[in-house]
Order: structure tokens, then C-alpha cells, then sequence
């Protein structure tokens, strides 16, 4: 088992404010019940021990649309991560886009990515000949990063790292964080460390999940307790202006992670101010109830009746004699079948492309973790794809599965079956 201390006994399991605006109270509507971290995969050896295990409090500002959880994981959980974005051929062509657009952006200055993982991003920047370093604190990945070329200053970013890395590297043209910012509990002092390690014309691109899809595709299991938020545009807006920055401009990215933005901040001093794109998805946001507390409570009311469904149609083709492998031991997926009692009476085994997972166990319901290619040495007749935002390339790789006639089980927006 991954190592993580069992919980102190202060340990909060809701938030009394927002993390982004500070609005007191934030609407608990999901409570998701007790999970182990959905990245805290099992060794073998630990099959027998118990994992400590924290709520998951679901809750929503409606101030500014932020989705959040409490941030109950120790410190240096990061130290040692299993995630890495190049397992996913759509991501390797999402960040090689990118790379052109931050280097537009930077032109000769540095790029900073934080949260930089196995250097996907910045290998591509550095192949168009930008400046470019990573910081992450997670060591074994920044081994992989370095295969790659790339270099990461290895530590968490906080107002002490960025004042050291800015007095050796100097200051920032472009800091970027992909689908790293929604991992932030202390918000407010990450965003401290931005201000001081952004050069005064320098820009501030955040790419992660937007709220606006979380609720619109019913996507619960995007929030785990290494996703401690589901960000809206309106609660970054709120959030920059504590800091003297300003949101000025914003995509809507439908095709990531399952419906993610890439937002631009600067300095107002700058006095670039936010573009057309910026105002309308705020308005969009607004137009969707995101403020609204009976939004939240359908959701809750159909994240409910997803379980049912997805336990029935799992109870039928049990009943029929079907052999069922889940695809993806992501932590989104672990959260989805660990609230809906999803373990080995359903699912014989696990496939996943991360080498790092392979001859693990899944956290909660330790199901086995294994190569993609066991799907064709143990021929199951379902896949339940836990991977969902990534299903159109699973369904593509899996031709092979297909013409033997094998069926997917797509859990989200709506259950449904995929032959």
C-alpha cells in the first residue's frame, strides 16, 4: 500500500468557506461517504491492512460556482505519485497544440509549469526552443521528465520555492498548470507564490475540469480527494482579484478530461482586461444554475439513480454468465465504483496502461490491476469503462475486443451499453 499516515483526529471533513472567493458556508449536497485516496493503490502485501479513509463531502460555493471538498490529505502525499499524462495518445497531440500557444506567449522568457509530471508539456515546448523548467515534487516522476529532456525543480510551489527558483532563474514570462490546480487546498497561498515568481507582463494559463461540464454530464467522480475542486470560470475570476490578477481570456476545451477550460490571467496593471470569450462563459454559467442550490440537489438525485442503473445492468449480465474487466484504474474510476459498490463480485480485474499500476490493487475495493493486454489473454466479455472521458480512444484501440463481439459499459453522462 502507497504510504500516508492515518488522519489526525482534528481533520475536518467539510470546509467552513470557500477556498477560492472565502464566502462562508459552502452547500454540502453530495456526501460521497468514507474513501481511501483513489491514487493510493494497494501492494499485494498490504491486501490484508486497513487503508485510512476520509469523507467525501461534495460541496458547492454559490457565490462563485466553485465545487469542493475538504483537503484532508497529509502533506507530502505527492512525494510519490502514480498518474502521468502520456498514457493517453489524445493527450500527447493536446499538449504538442499547447506548446505552440505558450510559446507565442513567452517568446525568450521561461515557462514554469507546475505540476509538470512526466514532462509531456514541456518536452513539446522545449521542441519548439523555449526556456522552459518543471516543479513538481513527485521525485519518480521527475525521473521520467528528465528522460525526456526536461528539467524539474522538485518540491511543492509555495511563496518560498518560487522566491528561490525566480532568484536562480529569474522571473516568469508564462507559469502553467494543467489539471494540477484543482489538486491545491490552500489556494490562496499557491496563488501567492504565482504573483511572486510571474514577471510583471508575464501570463498565468490554468488548464483543468470545468464545474459548468461537472454538472451538466453528472461527472461526480471528477472530484476525489487529490481533486479537492471542480473549478468554475466565475470562482478563478474571484480568486484572481485577491491577488491584483484578472482573467483575460478563456476556451472552452470539451474534449478533456471531460470537458475542461484553459484560462489566461494577468497582472491588471497590465491593463489588458478580459476578452468577448470571457463574458460569455460567464453568462453561459450563470444561464446553468450554477448558483442555484437546487442544481445540486438534481445532481445529487441523479448520481443516485446512475448507481442503480449501472448495478443492474452489472447485476444482468452477472446473471447471464458474462466475465466483466473495468478499463482504468484512474482515481475518478475509483471513486465511481467505490461510491456505488463496484468490487470483485463484479469485476474480475482491472486494465490500465500506467506500467506504474500494474500488480497493484485497487484502493477500497481492491480489484487487481493489470496490463491492457490481459484483455486479450483473459477475453472478457464486458468492459466497464471507468476511463470514460477517454472512451472514443479506448473504443479504437479495442478493435480486436470489438470484432469478438465484446461490449462496453459507458457509465457516464447516462449508463449505457456501446457494442
Amino acid at each position: 500500500m502507497l504510504e500516508m499516515p492515518i488522519p489526525q483526529q482534528d481533520a475536518t471533513d467539510v470546509l467552513s468557506e470557500c477556498r477560492a472567493c472565502k464566502a462562508p458556508a459552502p452547500y454540502l449536497f453530495l456526501p460521497l461517504g468514507d474513501h481511501a485516496p483513489g491514487q493510493m493503490l494497494i501492494r499485494p502485501d498490504d491486501l490484508d491492512s486497513q487503508q485510512p479513509a476520509f469523507p467525501l463531502n461534495t460541496q458547492v460555493c454559490l457565490e462563485c460556482g466553485l465545487v469542493e471538498i475538504a483537503d484532508q490529505i497529509p502533506a507530502d502525499f505527492f512525494r510519490h505519485y502514480l498518474y502521468v499524462p502520456s498514457g493517453a495518445a489524445r493527450m500527447h497531440s493536446h499538449f504538442a497544440d499547447f506548446a505552440q500557444v505558450l510559446a507565442e506567449r513567452a517568446g525568450d522568457g521561461l515557462i514554469v509549469d507546475i505540476g509538470s509530471n512526466d514532462g509531456l508539456l514541456l518536452a513539446a515546448c522545449n521542441a519548439l526552443g523555449c526556456k522552459t523548467l518543471g516543479f513538481d515534487p513527485a521525485e519518480n516522476i521527475a525521473a521520467m521528465a528528465a528522460e525526456r529532456g526536461v528539467e524539474t525543480h522538485i518540491d511543492y510551489f509555495t511563496p518560498t520555492s518560487a522566491e528561490l527558483v525566480r532568484s536562480q532563474r529569474g522571473p516568469a514570462k508564462v507559469i502553467v498548470t494543467t489539471n494540477t490546480f484543482n489538486h491545491i487546498g490552500d489556494l490562496h497561498t499557491f496563488m501567492e507564490a504565482i504573483t511572486i515568481l510571474l514577471s510583471d507582463d508575464g501570463t498565468f494559463v490554468i488548464e483543468v475540469p470545468r464545474a459548468k461540464e461537472y454538472i451538466d454530464h453528472t461527472e461526480f467522480d471528477n472530484i476525489y480527494h487529490e481533486h479537492v475542486s471542480e473549478f468554475s470560470l466565475l470562482s478563478i475570476v474571484k480568486l484572481a482579484a485577491f491577488f491584483d490578477l484578472e482573467v483575460t481570456d478563456a476556451l472552452s476545451l470539451p474534449d478533456i478530461h471531460g470537458g475542461s477550460m484553459r484560462v489566461f490571467l494577468n497582472r491588471k496593471a497590465a491593463g489588458i482586461g478580459p476578452s468577448q470569450s470571457v463574458g460569455d462563459m460567464l453568462r453561459d454559467e450563470l444561464a446553468g444554475g450554477m448558483l442555484l442550490p437546487e442544481t445540486y440537489d438534481s445532481l445529487a438525485r441523479d448520481v443516485e439513480e446512475m448507481g442503480r442503473d449501472v448495478r443492474a445492468m452489472l447485476d444482468e449480465m452477472k446473471a447471464q454468465g458474462l466475465k466483466i474487466a473495468g478499463y482504468g484504474a484512474s482515481a475518478r474510476g475509483n471513486t465511481l465504483i467505490t461510491h456505488f459498490g463496484i468490487d470483485t463480485r463484479y469485476l474480475d480485474f482491472l486494465v490500465d496502461r500506467n506500467p506504474l499500476k500494474h500488480g497493484l490493487y485497487s484502493p477500497n475495493t481492491r480489484i487487481p490491476i493489470r496490463p491492457v493486454e490481459a484483455i486479450e489473454e483473459e477475453k472478457p466479455d464486458v468492459l466497464f469503462v471507468l476511463a470514460w472521458n477517454f472512451f472514443d480512444e479506448i473504443f479504437e484501440q479495442q478493435a480486436a475486443f470489438r470484432e469478438r463481439g465484446g461490449k462496453f459499459l459507458v457509465p457516464l453522462p447516462v449508463p449505457r451499453i456501446v457494442c
